[in-house]
């Protein structure tokens, strides 16, 4: 079997918060991260999780078995969900939608992994333009709230 039938298996694990371990578990430590709003790739584990991170904040959705092109959960700011899937040797490529704020999201995560089943890089590309203007906007303030989060909050 191919690695990245194991690495989607945890990655569906992690999305219904069942992944012992959490990032630390799916993510390599060097994982590279590329944004559809930045113009260098984020490197490193932590860099990568907290963008993760964020995006699940502001792209609540589907906790169901991403197996199959499961029906939209209406999260505070959309209803995001996998609706292809694409798995080959060491890469998937999950499209994906979602709505922000009433802006259709339309995109794509493409995975790849190593031999031991983590993730090594994960690169988001988003369509239409007005989708990732949204996306980007609440991405940044995700973070700017994250970042001045005091250590003890939850």
């Amino acid at each position: 079997m191919d690695p990245i039938h194991d690495t989607m298996q945890r990655w569906n694990q992690h999305l219904k918060g069942e992944l012992v371990g959490g990032f630390d578990a799916i993510l390599h430590q060097d994982c590279v991260f590329w944004s559809p709003v930045l113009f260098k790739p984020q490197i490193g584990r932590d860099l990568t999780a907290m963008y993760l991170s964020a995006a699940g904040m502001v792209l609540p959705g589907d906790t169901a078995d991403q197996n199959e092109t499961a029906s939209p959960t209406t999260g505070t700011n959309g209803s995001f969900r996998y609706t292809k899937r694409v798995l080959d040797g060491h890469t998937a490529v999950l499209e994906f939608e979602t709505t922000i704020d009433d802006v259709h999201v339309n995109g794509v995560d493409i995975i790849t992994c190593d031999d031991n089943s983590m993730i090594t890089e994960f690169k988001v590309m988003m369509r239409p333009h007005r989708a990732l203007d949204a996306v980007r906007q609440q991405m940044a303030a995700t973070l700017e709230k994250m970042s001045t989060a005091s250590p003890n909050e939850p």
